[in-house]
């Protein structure tokens, strides 16, 4: 079982069509504290990105942002984080939230959370990271992504055991479970 004190979340800085997303956004929250983990995140107050920080803090839990200079200077830092940095580039936050976290979990977003997702699972494909990756399934939203992956499968674009790379699930509980009971794929990319 993977020790894993610390986790990077990517997720909206918008609140998205349903309620379900904060609402998932808070258990994540809430599961987190319950089992010691950190959050580390974007640092910002918005969207499902300040509601998982919200519901971190307001359990004494640790929050810990890293946002670029400049959503900085446009006020979107959130004023009440355990930690806060301050980065030059999204290159250099993705990799400073790399280097502090044990694991990777997506939540419901737009294209900077998936391009921060796919990054993650890649340097894990590739064995330039030992951390695993997972996302929480809210309200069905990645399974035409996984619809999608199934298509690189069936074109012979990715190894049918890459699927099972990553946990998939919907209850926060059992998303950070999986992260904890994960073994990597040992079977090559290349097909």
């Amino acid at each position: 079982m993977r020790n894993i004190r610390s986790i990077a979340v990517f997720c909206g800085s918008n609140m998205g069509a349903s309620s379900v997303y904060a609402e998932q956004a808070e258990a994540l929250g809430a599961t987190l504290v319950e089992n010691g983990v950190t959050l580390v995140y974007g640092g910002t107050h918005k969207g499902l990105m300040g509601v998982l920080a919200d519901a971190v803090l307001s359990r004494d839990g640790r929050a810990h942002g890293v946002i670029t200079e400049r959503l900085q200077a446009k006020g979107h830092i959130h004023p009440n984080l355990t930690n806060s940095e301050i980065v030059p580039t999204m290159r250099t936050r993705k990799e400073r939230m790399a280097e502090l976290s044990d694991a990777f979990i997506a939540l419901p977003g737009g294209i900077g959370t998936m391009e921060e997702f796919m990054e993650a699972w890649t340097l894990n494909q590739l064995g330039e990271l030992d951390k695993p990756v997972g996302l929480l399934n809210i309200n069905g939203f990645f399974e035409p992504f996984m619809a999608f992956i199934d298509q690189m499968i069936k074109e012979a674009f990715l190894p049918p055991s890459h699927r099972q790379s990553m946990v998939l699930e919907s209850d926060p509980q059992q998303l950070l479970n999986g992260l904890r009971n994960f073994q990597p794929v040992t079977v090559p990319k290349w097909l």
